[in-house]
């Protein structure tokens, strides 16, 4: 199943090899990635991941979407990532967004075609996210979502040298509907 679905901003597509450098711009950037689970990424690195996600799409059954995430123009901004868990009635989910677009809402729109794809489209029943416990502008869009915070897990990644803790929002797809429909 290709992946390719819009919000009034953004589309989240299926990877192209053509993308690495506008990836490079978003997993290059220090303060893109600053609370992300890894440092700066290199060109070599970007183009590994677009490979990889390119793959993950002709996989069957597909347990991986690693898109794209572009903007009117059809130019990377951002990743978005689902994982559909071992038990596959949950997926996990992680974002980036160029550090520049940060604060204009773009956050919550593709968190939202996320849950989108989870819910409407492959019909799972949860879906979680972690993030780090500095990072308040995922806290606030993960919470837009309507997801729930449900803790932290303490010592959870060693990243840049030193161990962090992670905080876990999810969302349960009877929870996804109802605020959806509080949208409408």
């Amino acid at each position: 199943m290709r992946i390719d679905m819009s919000s009034d901003r953004l589309r989240l597509r299926e990877f192209r090899s053509s993308d690495v450098e506008d990836l490079l711009r978003v997993y290059g950037d220090e303060e893109t990635v600053r609370h992300l689970s890894f440092t700066p990424r290199t060109a070599e690195q970007c183009n590994a991941i677009v490979q990889g996600a390119i793959r993950d799409a002709e996989a069957d059954p597909r347990t991986v979407y690693m898109l794209a995430v572009a903007a009117d123009d059809d130019r990377v901004v951002g990743a978005a990532r689902l994982a559909v868990d071992e038990r596959p009635h949950s997926a996990q989910i992680g974002f980036a967004l160029r550090a520049d677009l940060w604060g204009r809402g773009l956050g919550s729109e593709m968190v939202g075609l996320l849950l989108r794809l989870a819910f409407d489209t492959l019909e799972l029943k949860r879906v979680w996210g972690a993030r780090s416990p500095d990072n308040e502008l995922s806290r606030r869009v993960m919470l837009r979502a309507g997801m729930i915070e449900e803790g932290r897990i303490r010592r959870h990644l060693w990243t840049r040298g030193a161990w962090r803790d992670s905080v876990v929002h999810s969302i349960l797809d009877d929870e996804w509907r109802a605020t959806a429909a509080g949208r409408s």
